[in-house]
């Protein structure tokens, strides 16, 4: 019997959909046009909905579950048209594929609506490699990076792998290890709000790691995790930057200054 593995096809110029999110349309548009010209560039048919808002997460992790399921339909009926849904954060991927069926639970047709559309979304990088099988050409970052791997996108989504192979395709991006990196930053969205002073020690402790990697630059999936560790790293006067995977892979980060440089 042949045990290898067999190759998927990826799909012919798919019809995507982008979901922007939040955070990035509010505080990062950079990353969403990274991860708009990524998917164009992986030979996809691009959209963004204009009438897409929330997904939800934030009331279901407060327990407002009654919001969360009419922010679930209004999202699905947005974007069941199309072939896949695609979103720069796995926290928003991660909601909608494993708790809009929670959220949906007390109205069968919808939750079944539900799993069926969360076959077809995915975080990008997992999208780009997994789906499209892409890998970035062209891209120069001369800087030491290191990454880190957000709770949703790697524990609901098994996003590890993915963003350091297209990483890996950039030229002069040493990509060092962090410690810790699977180790939540303290932001869990609702979670810093509610418990500051427990959210700011631990993102202490990862400012120190991020520090002690010796990187010039903080990478990421997650915008959330991101905003909140860039903020402790700036208050602490650390010069790293921090930048989402996206913005690197399109080319549209800064590189650092040679004199930064370790």
């Amino acid at each position: 019997m042949n045990h290898s593995r067999v190759k998927k096809t990826k799909p012919s110029s798919p019809k995507v959909a982008l979901f922007v999110t939040c955070l990035v349309d509010t505080m990062r548009p950079n990353v969403g046009f990274s991860a708009l010209q990524l998917l164009e560039e992986a030979g996809c048919q691009v959209e963004v909905p204009a009438e897409q808002t929330c997904c939800g997460q934030p009331a279901f992790n407060s327990g407002d579950t009654q919001d969360t399921a009419k922010l679930a339909r209004r999202f699905i009926e947005i974007f069941e048209p199309y072939d896949y849904v695609v979103a720069p954060s796995g926290s928003c991927i991660g909601m909608v594929k494993a708790h809009y069926p929670e959220a949906l639970a007390d109205d069968p047709a919808w939750a079944e609506r539900a799993k069926q559309l969360a076959k077809r979304c995915f975080e990008l990088t997992s999208f780009l490699v997994d789906v499209m099988d892409y890998r970035p050409a062209g891209r120069t970052f001369p800087a030491t990076a290191t990454y880190h791997d957000s709770c949703s996108g790697l524990r609901e989504l098994g996003v590890f792998a993915q963003p350091r192979q297209l990483l890996s395709a950039v030229d002069g991006l040493d990509m060092v290890p962090l410690e810790g990196n699977d180790v939540c930053c303290g932001f869990g969205g609702t979670f810093c709000v509610k418990y500051p002073a427990i959210s700011n020690a631990i993102v202490g402790e990862k400012a120190a790691a991020i520090e002690r990697s010796g990187a010039q630059v903080l990478l990421g999936g997650d915008l959330g995790c991101l905003l909140n560790m860039a903020g402790k790293l700036q208050r602490q006067g650390l010069p790293v930057r921090v930048y989402h995977t996206a913005e690197v892979l399109a080319g549209k980060a800064e590189i650092p200054p040679i004199a930064h440089r370790k």
